[in-house]
């Protein structure tokens, strides 16, 4: 989650299905909430992460249809992007 999506319903969805939002509020909000910082900066390299790995063809076009090739790629990707670091 976002701050862009960080309203009451869904966040409620995201408790409804087992998640702990992390987002913080927007600062017009009249009510704020208490939020995980440190869970919230780690939500970043999550999606830089996601973002590396759709640089590789394969992976953002699915080019693999079973799963277990895809996943085989994807831990490929994975090892070289933590090479490159």
């Amino acid at each position: 989650m976002d701050r862009a999506y960080e309203g009451d319903e869904t966040r409620q969805t995201a408790r409804d299905v087992g998640l702990k939002p992390v987002v913080p509020p927007n600062r017009n909000r009249r009510k704020l909430w208490r939020y995980n910082k440190k869970l919230y900066k780690r939500r970043n390299e999550i999606e830089r992460f996601f973002r590396r790995i759709q640089d590789f063809r394969r992976i953002a076009t699915r080019c693999y249809k079973l799963d277990i090739m895809f996943s085989a790629f994807l831990n490929f990707v994975a090892i070289v992007i933590w090479l490159n670091r």
